[in-house]
């Protein structure tokens, strides 16, 4: 999936041993579909040869503001003219500086200077030791590029390469990859509240054994980056699964069904848009044995009582209706069989606006899948697609289906 194809990224590397990352970005901007222009500053080139990042963008690197190649040699007004978006990768301590003094010497400062503020965003990713992070003088400078209207990533925590370990670190380029797609993302969640669950509840029979499912949490997951891609404030509440949290994203991990209840109810409370993706139990044991319950020689299995468990979809619904609508409920349905049935079925017993249906088995840890979109209207086919994707489509579909989405 390119997402960003057809969009003409200016990466600017300003000196700093996080350069390396930058070569690893910048093939990732390119395998995504990006165009990539590479610009660096004459102490960047102590850290990465121009060879290097030509390679890997496969265009010719620009460094100086005389450059002869341009025809009106002025490659500060060409090349953030023909830019999407300015990424400095690395920006180190001094250049963050001169873009507050608004200093233009060079041809990076110069072109962020020149670029038009209106059409093409300037994304930073700072990367400097810890105690210059930290120093009065660079985070008083950060804030005010960011009332200059450019956009800081904000940066790693972890060892570095002067041997110290703290805040400074530039973000991986993965990460920064992710900032540079959600940058192009509509906004069409801006303002909103959203909370989303996802994966599987975990029932525990005693402190070694219970019962769970194969909900890898990748659907919840990619609706929670949409949806904070969106622009919306997002809470995920997340069963026991091994995936990394989305940039932005506040996360709350549970293990079983009444955690997720619990954790749910509370985020909702100021919550604008509810979507329940997680494949929580139905059941849960009766009681839970302190020890682990262990075979007796007589070759019988225990015998093992269950309660149910409290609908977490309904309890929420129920209690959004109490409230005069002020939450929009939207409810997965995960079926081995007559998908379609069951999800409408579904709908109207939890008394939902929006039922998504998918054939769980066959997509638990599958990183595409296609959805059924269930309302009052009738039902619609996402076709499969990546769950990123799906995410991004669900996402909009929510959207417009907001009592606030015909004023916008």
């Amino acid at each position: 999936m390119e997402e960003l194809g057809g969009k003409h990224i200016v990466l600017g590397l300003t000196g700093g041993i996080a350069c390396y990352k930058s070569a690893e970005l910048c093939r990732l901007l390119v395998k995504a579909g990006a165009t990539v222009q590479v610009v660096m500053t004459e102490a960047a080139e102590q850290f990465i040869t121009p060879v290097t990042m030509q390679a890997l963008s496969g265009r010719p690197v620009y460094g100086s503001q005389w450059d002869a190649r341009e025809p009106n040699n002025m490659p500060h007004i060409n090349l953030s003219r023909e830019a999407d978006a300015i990424l400095l990768a690395p920006a180190s301590a001094d250049f963050i500086a001169r873009l507050v003094q608004g200093r233009s010497d060079e041809l990076l400062s110069l072109l962020c200077l020149a670029r038009p503020a209106e059409r093409v965003p300037l994304l930073i990713a700072p990367a400097m030791n810890r105690e210059m992070w930290v120093h009065p003088a660079t985070q008083r400078n950060l804030r005010q590029v960011d009332a200059d209207g450019a956009r800081v990533l904000g940066v790693g925590n972890g060892w570095q390469a002067c041997g110290e370990t703290g805040d400074g670190r530039m973000l991986e380029a993965q990460q920064l990859l992710e900032e540079v797609i959600s940058q192009f993302q509509p906004k069409v969640l801006a303002g909103q509240q959203v909370v989303v669950t996802a994966g599987p509840t975990f029932e525990a029979l005693d402190p070694i054994r219970g019962i769970t499912n194969h909900s890898s949490g990748k659907m919840g997951f990619a609706i929670a980056r949409a949806a904070h891609d969106a622009g919306a404030e997002v809470t995920l509440v997340a069963g026991p699964v091994h995936l990394p949290t989305p940039r932005g994203v506040r996360r709350v991990d549970v293990q079983s069904a009444r955690d997720m209840l619990d954790a749910t109810l509370q985020a909702t409370q100021s919550a604008s848009v509810f979507v329940a993706t997680a494949a929580v139990a139905d059941w849960r044991p009766a009681s839970h044995s302190a020890q682990k319950i262990k075979k007796d020689g007589s070759g019988k299995p225990p015998v093992l009582h269950f309660v149910e468990n409290d609908d977490i979809l309904l309890t929420v619904a129920q209690g959004a209706r109490a409230k005069a609508g002020q939450l929009f409920c939207v409810g997965f349905a995960a079926e081995s069989e007559n998908l379609e049935a069951h999800a409408k079925a579904k709908r109207e017993r939890k008394g939902i606006p929006l039922l998504v249906g998918n054939i769980g088995p066959l997509t638990f840890g599958q990183d595409d899948n296609s959805l059924l979109l269930v309302d009052a209207q009738g039902v619609r086919e996402l076709p499969r697609a990546p769950k990123l994707k799906l995410a991004r489509d669900l996402v909009a579909e929510i959207a417009a289906r907001l009592p606030s989405a015909g004023s916008r």
